[in-house]
């Protein structure tokens, strides 16, 4: 994935060219961002109401002569946010602007349409929503893009055109120099294979139902502060919370060791998502949840006060 995201960012972006993304990214994009800005890349960030939502009018108004590139994440990774990359693809296209969007939290749980979204560049990785092995993923390259424009981040030895010794200029070769990692992308497949047999919408669906419930019943809980647009058709299955007067490491700690339940807590590697939402430095406990869930731990979660 992260080599994903930096291929398009490095291989498109020449120093004075202009680049525009959301307050509420990962450090995948972030970072690179920032090493970008020394080489002369402009970076704006567009900012986020506090529910992560973003205004695409605010995000055209952003759009100068020299930008190239429009990156947002699908859906973010503290909050849930989805993020309208579908308009923003529209207005990307008006303006001659290439559309890169981070799929990480997205792909293989909300249904996604390349065409109907007009994405040109979809990043994505295998370990989340595709039930593959960390360490795969992928870019998803559109045929309005200029190969000539989009440099290769390496060069070498791809099984191809082995008589010459200059980098294949053609699709996927240019952008796959040295040995793939076999293994994992079969398990990648095994587990695209497992996630198109029980449909994207299904999982969807299941996701969306376990999340309103847990966003429900939470809501209940005297002294929980929930960020997250309390809307489960406008978010993931990802939401982040906050217990007055206990910090989200002992928050965490303790529902992990005396009752059993996995969360995370921090700053979740998008400080500009939790500066967005009012929770950096300190951060937040985040729950995530998938298809294997079930409504019953959903209820052992909220516990007794806060379950249906």
């Amino acid at each position: 994935m992260t080599e994903a995201l930096n291929l398009p960012l490095r291989g498109l972006l020449r120093p004075s060219d202009h680049v525009i993304t959301s307050s509420m990214e990962h450090n995948a994009v972030m970072r690179p961002l920032r090493a970008l800005e020394r080489e002369r890349v402009r970076v704006t960030l567009v900012p986020c109401s506090p529910e992560g939502f973003l205004d695409p009018d605010d995000l055209e108004t952003a759009i100068r002569p020299e930008t190239v590139l429009i990156i947002l994440n699908h859906a973010s990774n503290v909050v849930g946010t989805l993020l309208p990359v579908r308009e923003v693809g529209g207005i990307a296209r008006e303006h001659g602007v290439l559309p890169l969007v981070d799929a990480a939290q997205t792909a293989g749980c909300y249904p996604i349409d390349v065409q109907a979204d007009r994405i040109d560049l979809l990043a994505f990785t295998g370990h989340k929503g595709l039930l593959g092995a960390q360490g795969t993923g992928g870019l998803y390259i559109g045929e309005r893009l200029d190969l000539e424009r989009l440099r290769p981040l390496k060069h070498g030895g791809t099984g191809s055109r082995s008589e010459r010794e200059e980098q294949p200029n053609f699709l996927p070769d240019k952008y796959e120099s040295g040995t793939l990692n076999t293994v994992g992308l079969a398990g990648l497949g095994a587990g695209v294979e497992y996630v198109l047999s029980r449909g994207v919408e299904n999982i969807r669906r299941h996701e969306v139902a376990l999340t309103q419930q847990l966003i429900e019943g939470l809501s209940s809980i005297p002294g929980v502060k929930l960020y997250s647009p309390r809307d489960a058709e406008r978010q993931i299955a990802t939401l982040s919370l906050n217990i007055e007067g206990v910090s989200p490491s002992e928050v965490a700690l303790r529902l992990d060791e005396e009752f059993g339940i996995m969360c995370r807590s921090g700053l979740h590697c998008a400080p500009a998502a939790h500066s967005t939402i009012g929770t950096f430095p300190r951060g937040t406990v985040r729950f995530g949840l998938s298809y294997f869930n079930t409504g019953e731990e959903i209820g052992a979660a909220i516990g007794r006060e806060g379950a249906r």
